[in-house]
């Protein structure tokens, strides 16, 4: 289902950050394409492709692949496609419900966040199946979403792996932006202690708390760095040519070289 400050992409060719929707200068004045669910679901089949339903079903060090409900849509199709739609948070709705993968990345672009309850926001949290669309409702509509924060302090306590995921991510994003009220010591506590056994869609975003404490807190950059090396999480993560690791200890090092902190 992913908000970290990084100078360069955390990425593997399976799972990547979504890329932040531009803000526009100018209003929009292209009119909206009409659909139904139907409509939708008969255009995301049309643009399927077998090489990525084979690559959306691979496992990965951040959780099981996508299951057989999904078409294999290319991430950019779908873009393209939510820009004809425009936003239409009933359809959206109504596609997430059908539980495909591509229909649920889609409507992550055509949903309103804040004509969600917080009960909904929850409820479309716990019916993930598929980490990456985990990543595109986190960054997509969660991010967007008023009452983020209390959401986010349950979720840190909750057996969902998606919930959780959710609430590191949050946690994350706090600890790089506006980390007052956070007890970070704390965090780094419950890191030490839990991560090494987290659930691998959990592990991610603990360890993106742990690099984003040990970035942004110079009072607690040593602790985080020895976290890091006492527990080896993607110590030996495979990173192409140009990326960063996602190892805490050799995140930590080069974001702050490159900040000059």
């Amino acid at each position: 289902m992913a908000e970290v400050a990084m100078a360069k992409k955390l990425t593997s060719n399976m799972v990547r950050k979504p890329k932040p929707a531009k803000a526009k200068t100018t209003p929009d004045r292209t009119k909206a394409t009409t659909m139904s669910v139907e409509d939708a679901l008969r255009e995301l089949e049309s643009l399927g492709n077998e090489g990525v339903r084979a690559q959306n079903a691979k496992s990965s060090p951040f959780g099981a692949g996508a299951g057989d409900n999904q078409f294999g849509v290319a991430l950019g199709d779908i873009r393209v496609l939510a820009k004809k739609i425009k936003t239409n948070h009933a359809l959206a709705l109504s596609l997430w419900n059908t539980g495909n993968v591509d229909a649920q990345f889609l409507a992550t672009l055509l949903i309103e966040p804040k004509k969600l309850s917080a009960k909904e926001m929850d409820r479309l949290m716990r019916s993930i199946t598929y980490v990456r669309v985990a990543d595109w409702l986190i960054s997509y509509v969660l991010a967007n979403f008023p009452d983020k924060e209390t959401l986010r302090e349950g979720w840190m306590d909750d057996d969902d792996r998606w919930a959780a995921r959710a609430g590191w991510q949050l946690t994350a994003s706090r600890v790089a932006k506006s980390p007052d009220g956070l007890d970070l010591t704390a965090l780094l506590n419950r890191i030490e202690s839990e991560m090494a056994g987290a659930v691998p869609e959990v592990q991610w975003t603990m360890n993106n708390t742990l690099a984003n404490i040990g970035i942004h807190a110079p009072k607690l950059r040593k602790r985080a760095i020895a976290i890091g090396e006492k527990l080896g999480v993607y110590r030996n993560y495979p990173v192409s040519k140009g990326c960063t690791s996602p190892f805490a200890p050799i995140w930590i090092n080069y974001m702050v070289s490159r900040q000059g902190k």
